[in-house]
């Protein structure tokens, strides 16, 4: 990767002191990486949904459940850290039109699509409770990524009090979107499935924000009053796609750090823009 681009990099971050960032960069057109501060740390907020989804796909690849599940809807669950119930506000939710359907059913298909497009957090808790947490986790081991940590869904607010609580990198992040980009993960088919979820996010004020028009972006953002993040995979017209991973820390999630990721990829974009080549389409199958 040019040496320019990671110095421009560093000088937009170094514009923004408050902010602990950490950032992952894979050109599938050439494999080549820019990696700042990898491997700090961070609740990953909603970026861990996409592990979640993988799972459930791994699961139905198995036999061990269906995608057409029908699913209870309910909005009653227990706490990791000592089995009390919790329950889930609206108002705090990406996504509020599931609470209409308690006590009814739906496919599990239809809540892994509201827990990514909509960022549903009563969707994710719901397919927690069916795939299991520890599962998502293992999964992650299976596909080489041993540091993103699912222990529990959203508002589980006991358990975040004592510490337990999910994690990610941007390296690990970066690594289950390029077996994604791949088709490796659970198979081509359900890699380009989860890619086609992935591309209709509603919430793109991050990494797509300045992106020229014509270009998917299959991504997941991720954020609360002290984080923001967002991990993507880019497939700008006439190359290979790449993944870039943003996780932030210290701005405001409404405003300075979606500006900040928004900069930064679109940095990146345009360095890219004006080095391309032609370039023939991945073997994966995944497009």
């Amino acid at each position: 990767m040019p040496p320019r681009l990671q110095r421009e990099l560093e000088r937009i971050l170094a514009s923004a002191p408050a902010a602990e960032v950490g950032l992952a960069f894979h050109d599938l057109a050439n494999e080549r990486e820019i990696l700042l501060r990898p491997d700090t740390a961070f609740h990953p907020a909603s970026t861990i949904k996409v592990c979640v989804m993988m799972e459930a796909f791994h699961q139905a690849a198995n036999g061990e459940l269906s995608l057409e599940d029908l699913i209870p809807v309910k909005n009653r669950f227990q706490s990791i850290a000592d089995g009390t119930p919790f329950s889930l506000k609206p108002e705090d939710d990406g996504e509020t039109d599931l609470y209409n359907y308690i006590r009814k059913r739906l496919p599990l298909r239809d809540l892994i699509v509201r827990m990514i497009i909509r960022s549903s957090n009563l969707a994710t808790n719901l397919i927690i409770e069916k795939v299991g947490a520890r599962r998502v986790t293992q999964f992650m081991y299976e596909l080489g990524v041993p540091d993103l940590l699912v222990l529990r869904g959203p508002e589980d607010n006991r358990a975040f009090a004592m510490g337990l609580n999910n994690s990610a990198t941007a390296r690990g992040l970066m690594q289950i979107l390029l077996a994604l980009a791949r088709g490796k993960v659970v198979n081509p088919a359900a890699s380009a499935e989860m890619v086609d979820i992935l591309k209709q996010q509603r919430f793109n004020e991050g990494i797509p924000a300045r992106l020229s028009l014509g270009v998917d972006v299959a991504h997941k953002t991720g954020w609360n009053e002290k984080m923001y993040h967002d991990a993507a995979i880019v497939y700008p017209p006439g190359r290979a796609p790449y993944v870039l991973v943003i996780l932030t820390q210290g701005l405001s999630e409404s405003d300075e750090a979606p500006a900040l990721v928004a900069e930064l990829s679109n940095t990146i974009y345009h360095s890219l823009e004006r080095q391309t080549k032609p370039l023939s389409p991945l073997k994966s199958g995944v497009r």
